[in-house]
This record gives C-alpha cells, structure tokens and sequence, in this order.
C-alpha cells in the first residue's frame, strides 16, 4: 500500500468514531434532548454500518458511500421521515467535523432523502388561543407560565429557545427577544404587548424563586433553569385546566404563531425570518395549512361546495 492511500484509508477510519460523536452531541447544547437522543441513535447506526464496509486502498466516505447507505435505509422500508432525520443528522455531524478542520468537504451534499408526504402540523386556531391564553394565573408558577406560554406564541419561538432564553436575550426596552435557534444561529424577533405584560408579572417575582447565580429567564421551583420536560408537562396540566381535550405541545404554539401571521399577512418570507427557517421550503407548509383552512370555509359557506346538511 502506498502513502498516499494509507493515508485515504486512516482518513476514512477517523471520519466517525464514537468519541467524535459524543463531542458533537454535547456541541448541541441549544437542540433538545429529544433532538439529541434521535442524532446520536443515527449516528450510532451509521458508525456500525460504516464499520463494516470493505475499504481498499484508496477509500474515502464520499457521497457516494452517503447515498447507498441512504438508498440501503429506504429498501429497509425505513419511514420517510426517519431516513430524512438519520440524513440530517449526517449532515450536521459532517458539518461539524469541517468546521474543526477534520474534513475538508461534507460527502452528504447532493444526497436527499426519500420524499413522503409530509404531515401538516396541528395548529389551535386565534380563539382556541385566545382561549387558552386567557386564564388568570393561580400561584406563582401559573405567572411563569402564562409569561412562557405568551411569549412562545407572541414570537414563535422553539421550546428548546424557550428554556435556553437568558434574561440578557430580552429587550424590554425595544420590545425584542435574541434567540439561539438551530445550529447556534442567532436572530431577534418582536414581542408581542400582552406577552411583554406577562413577562414584567414574572420578573417581580423570579428572585423569590431563581439561584442567585442563575441566568435563565424561566425557572423551575428549584430555583434551576426549567428543562423541557417540565415545560411539556406545565403545558398539558394549564390546558386541561382550561378544558382542551386534545393534546397540547410547546410546538404547537410556535405553529399556531406561524399560521396566524401567514393567514393575516400572506407574507411568506417575513414569517420564514421569524421562524429562522433557512429553508423556505420549511415555512412553506404552512400554506399548505391556510389552504386547508380556505378549504374548510368553502365547503361550509358555499352554496355549490360539496357539503352534505
């Protein structure tokens, strides 16, 4: 074996190991962890599946070593969004590695996953919300959360940017709130006034709650920053309180913020800056689900629409 290809062999024998892994997974810091179990179960699959390719003199993981293991998870029968997570994992891992000089090109571009039909998300619609928004607080952690619950839907925000925001993020003066979405990217979105209202009830009070040293703007009892699952749970418990039979997540606020303002404005690219989705493809189902509300009005309303009384 020449240089040259021992030196491609030992290139591509260091490209995933499961120490890499494990410091790319702690570098999601911002992501849930949710998110983080997910990428590291994909990770975890791909390292054993590469560890298992034959490797000649001369072999690197390109993109084409990507697609056929892509292509390998779709003749598994492997679901349409499973194999575009387990790609998107890929790519943010290879990322990653660029960055710190590991490599000197991601092998994921140009490889795509399988499309399926996408789901649309399950949005409460303005008096659902207005409904849900209304209860008065009963007790201190009841204020906590009424200020989450404004805030997340008043400026879109992520349940992982939630319980990441610090107090320095918050602009009371400009009415604006900075956030550290995915892949640590930054932007700076307004804050609604009933939100803003919400958010002063909580800070008269967080001191009686928050460690001295704690510099997250939403704490739990123990004085700590709150964690998502706790956030989960305050969700669930405050909308049964208010008699919402389906099930409530953080996210289907940032969904409903989305939808409302797309109905209102029809300005796609503005609620695709608020989102932070660099994709416009990723804000672009939401007009699919103002269609599907268009949709639904037709057929109430019209006198021609295919509707039985």
């Amino acid at each position: 074996m020449d240089r040259e290809a021992a030196t491609h062999v030992n290139a591509g024998a260091d490209v995933i190991d499961a120490v890499a892994i494990t410091e790319f997974i702690a570098s999601l810091s911002a992501g849930s962890p949710h998110t983080q179990a997910a990428y590291r179960r994909d990770l975890n699959q791909f390292h054993k599946h590469y560890a298992t390719l034959p490797k000649p003199p001369g072999f690197v993981l390109d993109t084409h070593v990507v697609r056929a293991y892509i292509a390998g998870l779709h003749r598994a029968a492997r679901a349409p969004h499973s194999i575009a997570r387990a790609l998107s994992a890929l790519r943010a891992y290879f990322d990653y590695r660029c960055q710190r000089g590991y490599l000197t090109q991601n092998p994921t571009h140009d490889v795509h996953a399988p499309k399926g039909a996408r789901r649309l998300p399950k949005v409460l619609d303005v008096d659902q919300t207005a409904h849900l928004l209304a209860r008065t607080p009963e007790g201190a952690l009841e204020v906590r959360d009424l200020a989450m619950w404004e805030l997340a839907y008043s400026s879109g925000l992520r349940v992982s940017e939630l319980v990441g925001l610090d107090l320095a993020g918050i602009a009371f003066g400009t009415g604006e709130v900075r956030v550290l979405g995915k892949g640590r990217k930054e932007r700076v979105v307004p804050i609604g006034r009933l939100a803003i209202t919400a958010l002063n009830r909580w800070y008269q009070i967080r001191n009686d709650f928050a460690a001295p040293a704690e510099t997250a703007v939403f704490v739990s009892r123990n004085g700590a920053r709150i964690t998502v699952r706790q956030v989960q749970y305050r969700l669930k418990r405050w909308a049964l309180k208010q008699g919402h039979t389906q099930h409530l997540h953080p996210h289907m606020l940032r969904h409903s913020f989305a939808s409302h303002l797309l109905e209102s404005s029809g300005d796609l690219r503005a609620v695709q800056e608020l989102l932070g989705h660099s994709n416009i493809r990723s804000t672009q189902i939401y007009t699919h689900l103002d269609f599907q509300h268009l949709a639904k009005v037709y057929d109430a309303a019209h006198p021609r629409a295919r509707r039985k009384s």
